[in-house]
This record gives C-alpha cells, structure tokens and sequence, in this order.
C-alpha cells in the first residue's frame, strides 16, 4: 500500500472514530488542545496528517496509532505445519526455507520395530517430549526419555524409534553434514577478572 493511499484513509477514519465514541468536534478540540477548524480539515482531508496531530488524538481516544493511521497488520508469526505421515510416523515441520538446518516434531507410534541402522551425509540432534524414544548409534542401543537429548553425525549407522511401551513424540533438528546444534550459555566470570 502506497504512503499517499495509507494518508488518505486517516481522513475519514478519524471522522469514524470520533462518531463511533460521540465525540464532539470542540469536544476534542478541548481534549486536544488542536483547533476545531484543523481537525475539520484533517477529517476532510484537506489538511495533511502529522505525528503531532495523530498523537494527541490518539491519546484522547485512548486507541493505538495504529488504528488511526490503518498500519498493515503484522504478518502472524505461527507455523501452521501440515503435518506428514511417512513410514508410520508423523512429521510436523518447524521450519519453512529449503536446504540448512531443519527441525521436525515428531509422534512415532507405539509399535516394536526391528531396527535397520542407516548412514548419510548430515548431523542430527533429538530431544524428547513424552515416551521413549530407542536410539541405536554404531554399537550403542539407547533409551532417551522426556527431557533427554542426543546430538550425533549422521554418517554413524543409526535409527530411533519406539521402545514398544508407548508412543513417543521428540524433536529433530537436522543440517547438512558440518552444521551441528550448540547450546550456548554464558562465559562465567573468574575471580580476579576485573
């Protein structure tokens, strides 16, 4: 939207806003401290919306400069993931952008499978949710439970799946083969550092 269109709307938007509220023009003058004759204008159109007239009519009205002035709405920042079902489980993906880091929440269902460990490029990291998720890694056969993470390369034969006992659900962050998760946490101060 054009920023001659976004100011021809605050015309008669503030024209609405003090109709809807039964606000009298000298009313909101007194309120104000702005002319009848200026907020006539700014009503009409003919005079040109300013922060210092916008401000204190806001303010009066008690309404965002938002409302006043018709701003976009922000874009809703929640992903609203399809979810995938391959295989049995059920993916929901996190992320948007194709390619780097990708991050899934993952329902694997109750069921005992016989493990059949893959290898391939990239570097992958888990954290449970609810349930137990089995992880074989190389030689090691794990149990993770709610709150438990595991962080490895994916090029080491592994597979993750239900233990059998109950449905798990974790989270999996997965990148190409060099891009691993870190937990970053705060340098603690030495004594004697000044």
């Amino acid at each position: 939207m054009a920023v001659e269109d976004v100011l021809a709307g605050v015309g008669p938007r503030l024209r609405r806003i003090r109709k809807e509220r039964k606000v009298t023009l000298a009313a909101l003058s007194e309120a104000t401290g702005i002319s009848v004759s200026t907020l006539s204008r700014l009503e009409s159109g003919l005079r040109r919306p300013s922060l210092e007239l916008l401000l204190p009519i806001a303010q009066a009205h008690r309404v965002p400069l938002d409302e006043l002035v018709g701003a976009p709405p922000v874009d809703d920042p929640r992903v609203r993931a399809k979810p995938i079902v391959h295989g049995g489980r059920t993916h929901w993906p996190l992320t948007r952008r194709p390619g780097g880091l990708q991050a899934f929440k993952v329902l694997e269902p109750q069921r005992r499978l016989e493990p059949e460990p893959r290898t391939h490029e990239g570097y992958e990291w888990l954290y449970v949710l609810s349930g137990r998720l089995r992880l074989v890694l190389g030689e090691h056969d794990l149990v993770l439970t709610a709150g438990e993470a595991a962080e490895f390369d994916t090029r080491v034969p592994h597979w993750f799946g239900s233990t059998g006992e109950g449905p798990v659900e974790f989270l999996s962050l997965f990148g190409p083969q060099g891009e691993r998760m870190h937990v970053r946490a705060r340098p603690s101060r030495r004594g004697g550092d000044g």
